[in-house]
């Protein structure tokens, strides 16, 4: 499978090093009806094991925990998983784990659920397919996630418009997400159900400026891997917030996507 394996430069197990407070702190996490509809749509309980693959600092993985949830925090940057083990040090169901997807380093066959949140994109599909049929029980689950930014809403329009503009990373980034045929080869020939849900974060500018120096391709104030002047660019995003802000918030509001399936549905998990 070719699709968007290729790791080439843009580097996905380093290039979140030098933005870890900025990720904690505002990235989204996922909305709880997420959880409750993997909860009473396709059947997760508290029993099953968890890996979460590409795990970052734990947004996704914290969900699965409060649902009881033993969960593998699959992670290969040492900053991001660093960040995990210390946000989610009081979960005792919480296991850590040095490993990337295509190399998880678990068992075989020992987990009941394979997650993924705002990740995916990043791993080599063919050898991550091979990797998740060998960890998978028979009869378990793969669910792939992401928060996608809402663009129908003209704030978006206009700040993908500034993105476009500003960041020639941004573009290249943008092309490694799969499309839904793409996620359906990955799982074929198990069928694949897509779900969506609203989620959003309401910032003030300090809160959106921290939100897009966040972002993989997103500069540093040194400039570098910008496309115009870092201070010309903060301006523009300053008169992004004050044109879309109401009394000095602004509403970012996603859609967040789980596209699942089930390998092995002649099987049953235990």
């Amino acid at each position: 499978m070719d699709s968007l394996s290729s790791m080439d430069t843009l580097n996905p197990t380093e290039r979140f090093s030098n933005r870890v407070a900025d990720y904690v702190k505002y990235r989204p996490d996922y909305p709880a009806s997420l959880m409750d509809y993997l909860v009473e749509c396709v059947g997760l309980k508290p029993e099953h094991v968890v890996a979460d693959v590409g795990a970052g600092t734990g947004l996704l993985t914290q969900l699965f925990l409060k649902q009881g949830n033993r969960v593998y925090g699959i992670e290969p940057n040492p900053p991001m998983r660093a960040a995990a083990e210390d946000g989610l040090r009081a979960y005792g169901n919480f296991v850590s784990v040095a490993g990337q997807a295509e190399a998880t380093t678990l068992e075989a066959t020992s987990i009941d659920w394979i997650a993924a949140g705002q990740a995916f994109h990043w791993f080599d599909q063919g050898a991550a397919r091979l990797e998740f049929s060998r960890i998978l029980k028979p009869g378990g689950w793969v669910a792939l996630i992401w928060n996608s930014r809402l663009m129908s809403d003209p704030f978006h329009q206009a700040y993908e418009h500034f993105l476009l503009a500003h960041l020639p990373d941004y573009s290249r980034v943008k092309q490694r997400r799969p499309t839904a045929e793409e996620l359906a080869v990955f799982f074929a020939p198990a069928a694949m159900t897509i779900a969506a849900f609203d989620h959003q974060q309401v910032f003030d500018f300090s809160g959106l400026r921290g939100r897009l120096l966040s972002c993989s391709y997103a500069p540093k104030e040194d400039g570098a891997n910008c496309g115009t002047n870092y201070g010309v660019m903060m301006e523009e995003l300053r008169s992004l917030f004050e044109r879309y802000s109401h009394q000095g918030q602004l509403i970012f509001r996603y859609t967040t996507h789980l596209y699942y399936a089930q390998p092995y549905p002649n099987s049953k998990t235990e």
